[in-house]
């Protein structure tokens, strides 16, 4: 099993990299959010790394961080997802925002990366819940959960007493797009009480 690389950069067209150690290239795979954050050409970068053998190939897979390549692990494990849609997954969320969408049962959220219809939504939401808890409980507890304008807003309204399904069903009824947090919760409470 390969579980990291050092080395130099020589090779990056999105998804694919080379990463050239002691004049062995291994050819990685990336997930966007890794893919932007590579330096250069010529510099040196240091990846977390998943092989996955199969029949046909064996493949390489490079995260910047091991919590991404740990979400990455996990997706494997859920029926229906492989590695395109695992990769289609980081690269189109953080681990953050991924995490908050399993936590809220935000499919609307999930839907909205290719790849994902409304089932498989539906599936990663009963089937990484418990995996999402349990990596809280560990040394990846420490994941920064980024805000956005929608989280913002959907914490706010947990926090005043709805339940995240419904807080959900809600802002999908609603046009939130480039709204603030402040007026996503105020379209949401007028939706409530009407």
């Amino acid at each position: 099993m390969i579980g990291s690389l050092r080395g130099q950069l020589t090779f990056k067209q999105a998804p694919a990299i080379i990463v050239e150690c002691r004049g062995v290239g291994y050819e990685v795979e990336t997930p966007m959010s890794t893919f932007f954050a590579l330096p250069p050409i010529g510099k040196d970068v240091a990846l977390y790394t998943h092989l996955l053998v199969r029949e046909d190939a064996q493949i390489l897979y490079g995260f910047g961080t091991d919590e991404e390549r740990a979400l990455f692990r996990n997706l494997l494990k859920v029926r229906g997802v492989g590695a395109r849609i695992g990769l289609a997954i980081l690269s189109a969320m953080s681990v953050g925002d991924f995490t908050r969408a399993i936590e809220y049962e935000d499919t609307a959220a999930l839907s909205k990366i290719p790849g994902i219809g409304r089932k498989t939504a539906e599936r990663l939401v009963i089937e990484m819940r418990d995996r999402v808890d349990a990596g809280r409980a560990g040394p990846s507890a420490t994941v920064r959960v980024e805000q956005g304008a929608r989280a913002e807003a959907i914490d706010a309204l947990v926090a005043l007493g709805y339940k995240s399904t419904e807080v959900n069903k809600l802002l999908a009824q609603l046009d939130i797009e480039g709204k603030s947090a402040e007026d996503i919760i105020r379209l949401a409470l007028k939706r409530a009480v009407a």
